[in-house]
């Protein structure tokens, strides 16, 4: 990095430090105090506990009977995105697993970015379809969003090629900057649940709470916090839920966010269900959440890429069609990408209309009660 560039990067930082500072408000017109995490003895406790334990790890390792998936499923990247998008247009492309380049109000934004070929490096799962963009075919990233440290959401090789190719500002949880920096990933900056931090004149991103755990070691569980975010600006409201499971969190980001235009939420990784319910979506779980939001737009991520959970390879997808075709009434439009597949994001509507038709390359936009 050039001396220039370093001290673009130090100003730039300062800059959003300081824009941190500001908080979402502490109370929903007298309902009570936010969801917020308590530190005790150096590990995170969310408002609703997870209930696993060791002894369920070791029944879940013994008995995992993963359905099929395919050894590799080769597809050409998608085309490079435009360097910008502006004018109220919101585009959003789906690269893989969890994540997404958001293209709004002239920003350029990649959530939990990974290009690895291991789920978790040396010891996970191979990857089963390739990255749906290059790497080198993304515009310039001004900002990186990092939901938790799980290595196929945290990726430090991929973190290290944005930076040196962009030196874009990291948001994550509380520790996150740290823990980064220590590995090579300058740029990290700490948020808390509901605190806020400026992107951009008038765009503001949140951290909000998530229902899942932290650590990338047999040592270090739950030390880093975990989030979801809403990006807040010109063009509307996006949540990225990040890894998370069923809780009363959802609630709290509407009352806080009561427009939400796009909502990327995950299906997979959700067999056992025993298991995995409590930190991980399943496709009833995300129409479950989509009727709380109450988005106008939800496109589904964590699946089709990375086996996490004893499901077939499809059958997340398929789960979450059925479940829709079986109740199509009155709500927003599921979109469902492949990995390279971009989406012009209609503008919030309130109450989504039932769509009709099959798009090009896309699933059909298909209705759910809310």
């Amino acid at each position: 990095m050039t001396v220039a560039h370093r001290l673009r990067a130090f100003a730039a930082a300062l800059v959003v430090v300081a824009a941190a500072a500001a908080a979402a408000p502490a109370d929903r017109d007298g309902q009570g105090p936010l969801p917020r995490c308590r530190l005790v003895d150096g590990r995170f406790e969310q408002p609703e506990p997870l209930s696993l334990n060791f002894g369920d790890w070791v029944k879940r390792t013994l008995t995992s009977r993963r359905g099929p998936w395919s050894d590799f499923t080769p597809m050409p990247p998608g085309p490079p995105p435009p360097k910008r998008v502006e004018g109220g247009d919101l585009r959003v492309t789906f690269v893989n697993h969890s994540t997404f380049l958001i293209q709004v109000d002239g920003l350029n934004v990649l959530t939990d970015p990974t290009w690895a070929e291991r789920s978790v490096e040396i010891v996970g799962v191979h990857r089963r379809r390739p990255p749906g963009l290059r790497l080198e075919d993304l515009p310039p990233i001004d900002a990186v969003l990092i939901s938790h440290d799980h290595q196929d959401h945290m990726d430090l090789p991929t973190l290290r090629r944005l930076v040196e190719a962009w030196h874009p500002a990291i948001y994550g949880g509380l520790g996150d900057g740290a823990f980064l920096a220590r590995h090579g990933v300058p740029g990290g900056i700490d948020l808390d649940w509901w605190q806020q931090a400026d992107l951009a004149a008038g765009v503001t991103l949140t951290a909000v709470p998530a229902r899942h755990h932290s650590g990338r070691g047999l040592f270090d569980g739950d030390r880093r916090l975990w989030c979801g975010f809403v990006l807040s600006g010109p063009s509307g409201e996006i949540y990225f839920a990040g890894d998370t499971g069923w809780g009363s969190h959802f609630a709290s980001i509407r009352e806080q966010f009561p427009r939400i235009r796009l909502a990327l939420l995950p299906i997979g990784g959700f067999k056992p269900v025993w298991y995995m319910h409590e930190h991980h979506l399943g496709p009833a779980d995300a129409i479950r959440v989509q009727r709380v939001l109450g988005a106008s737009t939800t496109v589904p991520m964590h699946f089709g890429t990375f086996p996490n959970g004893d499901e077939a390879e499809g059958e997340a997808v398929e789960t979450l069609r059925a479940l829709i075709a079986r109740d199509p009434v009155d709500a927003c439009d599921f979109e469902v990408l492949e990995n390279g597949q971009a989406l012009d994001v209609a503008p919030f509507h309130g109450t989504a209309d039932a769509g009709s038709g099959a798009q090009s390359g896309r699933w059909p936009n298909t209705a759910i009660r809310r």
